[in-house]
């Protein structure tokens, strides 16, 4: 049973490969049907038919190969071979009788129109091919009009057109279910790779913000220590502390950064918790230990932030104090506040300062002087990341210079962060003054 049904199924593919082959077939199968009905005689209806109780006249032999042999072009001229078969059938209730069943081509060639046309066009041509042929059946046929003979021209023309309308609809349902899955996995594939695209955003915001911030310091402290190493070494010692724990705390962070790239189950995960607003206080004091005054006015005992809320906030905070530190200049002061205002966050950091040597207000993120050019963030990449933040949480971030001199960066975070899709990075109000 088996060896049986793999070789159906090799013979239809083989058929379905080979249309005109398939075609050919049929029209063979179809005259070699043709012409044993034509010795066939119904008789008067009362009795079985009687087989061999005619003879076909040469005509009619030559009518039914011709629309049998029209047939073969069924799919490339679908109704050209519907009308010569038509034509062929009607020339033989014309003129012979009792007429041979040429017919059965026209069934099968309106079969294929009613398949591979619009459902309007199947039933006016279906129409027309019935209500002809069976017209000529009833008016040219030595039987009564309402044989059984007339009425089965009827018949079997309606049934083919409605067999190649049902056809056809089958065809077009299978067709868009194929489709829409096409174009749901289009959508798959077009999603995964937003995502993707996302999370290597999100990493690179991550590792700026650490790396940017810790190196910072770094080079700071690394600038005093090289400064007073002579004349003040037990200062130039603290400054190298300093140095050691920026350095060991940007270790720490990138290693939980980092560390979620890591597949699940894999040895040395990461187990510490992000930063938060919780840690502001150690942030605050390594800036102060760097030599940047800061003050800090956040609301105590409220409500705990969301993970995601909290680490935006403390991320804000970080890049914008790094900003102060590097381009506000000397005697610069900051301060810094986080108030819950229904249900958002407001996080600004304000500072005093003038700017670098060289640094001219207005200045775009691009423009730095030599002296600004120790950061890492040179290209102006510090205050993209705070707005892509902020915005994809579904707040607002604005960065400016204040009135009669500072710079002020105020982010306004919703309390329930947005878990849709972000916005454009961009969409918060804002100058890139700074990074």
């Amino acid at each position: 049973m088996t060896t049986l049904s793999s070789g159906f199924a090799r013979a239809r593919r083989w058929l379905r490969d080979h249309p005109l082959a398939f075609d050919a077939t049929l029209a063979f199968g179809t005259l070699v049907a043709m012409i044993c009905g034509s010795f066939t005689d119904p008789g008067d209806g009362h009795g079985p038919p009687a087989f061999g109780a005619r003879t076909p006249e040469l005509f009619s032999v030559l009518l039914m190969a011709l629309s049998a042999a029209a047939l073969v072009l069924r799919r490339r001229r679908p109704m050209q071979v519907l009308a010569v078969t038509a034509a062929l059938a009607a020339v033989e209730y014309v003129l012979m009788d009792p007429p041979a069943p040429v017919v059965m081509s026209t069934v099968i060639a309106l079969y294929t129109v009613a398949s591979r046309t619009d459902r309007p066009t199947a039933w006016r041509v279906g129409l027309l091919t019935m209500g002809g042929l069976t017209a000529a059946a009833m008016v040219f046929g030595s039987t009564p009009w309402y044989s059984q003979e007339n009425f089965g021209v009827f018949a079997w023309t309606g049934l083919a057109g409605a067999a190649g309308d049902a056809v056809r609809s089958r065809r077009a349902f299978v067709d868009a279910i194929r489709e829409r899955a096409e174009r749901a996995e289009r959508t798959r594939e077009e999603e995964a790779r937003r995502r993707v695209a996302e999370e290597r955003l999100r990493i690179a915001r991550d590792l700026h913000d650490v790396v940017a911030h810790h190196i910072a310091l770094v080079n700071v402290q690394a600038g005093v220590a090289a400064h007073v190493m002579d004349k003040r070494p037990d200062q130039a010692k603290e400054a190298l502390a300093h140095v050691r724990d920026a350095s060991r705390s940007a270790l720490n962070e990138l290693r939980v950064t980092v560390g979620l790239l890591r597949q699940q189950g894999d040895p040395e995960a990461p187990t510490e918790p992000a930063p938060g607003l919780a840690v502001l206080g150690e942030l605050v004091t390594t800036f102060r230990n760097a030599g940047l005054p800061v003050e800090v006015a956040c609301a105590e005992g409220g409500e705990r932030l969301p993970a995601a809320v909290d680490l935006a906030a403390y991320r804000v905070i970080q890049e914008a104090l790094t900003n102060v530190r590097k381009h506000a200049g000397a005697g610069a002061r900051a301060e810094v506040s986080v108030v819950r205002v229904g249900a958002t966050v407001e996080v600004t950091v304000l500072d005093n300062g003038r700017g670098s040597a060289g640094r001219r207000p207005g200045a775009g993120p691009g423009d730095s002087s030599p002296g600004d050019g120790d950061g890492l963030d040179s290209g102006g990449h510090g205050l993209v990341g705070m707005r892509e933040r902020v915005t994809a949480l579904g707040g607002a971030l604005t960065a400016g210079p204040r009135y009669g001199g500072g710079f002020r960066v105020h982010a306004i975070l919703p309390v329930e962060a947005r878990t849709g899709e972000p916005k454009r990075p961009g969409t918060a109000g804002g100058t890139g003054l700074r990074r």
